[in-house]
């Protein structure tokens, strides 16, 4: 059996252990939430893509939220807006899926092009993704014991965002994604740093958040068929619009579709396109170019005949679509 003394010290150490912070390590701990979630398509691919490339744009992405609205802000009253296009446009470069315009900073683009003369730069982008931070913010939490101490700062993001199909003005796609990041500190019996204000979590709050709804992104732009269209016929060659830089190579094979024939839905009031059909085959024999702005390709008739809209040199009611295979 213990001396007396001893299991008062005992129970006395005891005590002041259950009244000290948890802390299981001293120092600082840095954590984002949720995991990042992985599209489909990327997990299950092998090698760099070789697909048809959709142009895409980032119409805007605004800090509709009450936090960072006074201070650190740019010409247009956001900051955390641009960050915020910024870690999008990377995600979607980073799949090499996509042909991403741009359009946050397009403005100093046509200025530079105006200082050479330049025509403005006209690319119009199949879809445009609209964005903003609904709700962010951080709090503040801590605990003190007799022999420790802890500091946890969070930051919570959460972001909508919609896919917009410019032809025909329909949203396609809209959801919303959370992220939640923080650091942690904390000291046992002295040891261990101190944290002041951490403003990087801020960054990896919106980075989870948007991550968050990356992926779906990706799916519902890879699900839309690619499109391009006839430019003009010339001695037999017919010119379409996009190259090499979107995944077209010699001897693809495209289908020329006639759009169907527009109709009023009186259940929506809205016009909508009938299904088209198919008219004609063109292979690639050539690309040109060197940008996604001025490359096409030269094909030649495959079967089908088009002579009815090369007569007229009006090729606005066909469009083309890659073989379905």
């Amino acid at each position: 059996m213990l001396p007396r003394c001893k299991v008062l010290v005992l129970l006395g150490l005891s005590l002041m252990l259950c009244a000290c912070a948890t802390v299981k390590k001293p120092g600082k701990i840095d954590a984002t939430a949720p995991k990042q979630v992985v599209s489909p398509t990327l997990a299950t691919e092998k090698g760099p893509y070789k697909g048809l490339k959709r142009k895409v744009a980032i119409a805007r992405f605004t800090n509709e939220s009450k936090y960072g609205q006074s201070f650190f802000l740019d010409d247009n009253d956001d900051r955390i807006g641009k960050q915020a296009v910024d870690i999008l446009s990377n995600k979607l470069m980073e799949t090499d899926k996509f042909i991403l315009l741009e359009r946050a900073d397009l403005d100093k683009i046509q200025k530079e092009l105006g200082i050479g003369d330049a025509a403005p730069l006209k690319n119009m982008a199949d879809y445009l993704i609209v964005g903003s931070i609904s709700e962010f913010g951080r709090k503040e939490t801590g605990d003190v014991g007799i022999f420790s101490r802890t500091k946890k700062q969070t930051a919570f993001a959460k972001v909508h965002i919609r896919l917009v199909d410019v032809y025909s003005g329909e949203i396609i796609y809209s959801e919303e994604g959370y992220g939640e990041a923080y650091s942690e500190a904390g000291t046992v019996l002295g040891i261990g740093g101190r944290v002041g204000y951490d403003s990087t979590i801020n960054d990896k709050a919106i980075d989870a958040a948007i991550t968050n709804v990356a992926s779906n992104i990706i799916e519902r732009l890879m699900d839309k068929p690619w499109r391009s269209y006839i430019l003009g016929v010339e001695d037999g060659v017919y010119i379409m619009g996009g190259g090499s830089k979107q995944g077209i190579n010699v001897g693809d094979l495209f289908e020329v579709i006639e759009e169907g024939r527009k109709v009023k839905n009186p259940q929506t009031n809205t016009m909508i396109t009938l299904p088209g059909k198919k008219v004609a085959t063109l292979r690639v024999t050539q690309t040109v170019g060197t940008t996604p702005a001025d490359e096409v390709s030269l094909c030649e008739l495959v079967s089908g005949n088009l002579s009815r809209w090369v007569s007229k040199k009006r090729y606005t009611s066909l469009f083309i679509q890659a073989v379905a295979r």
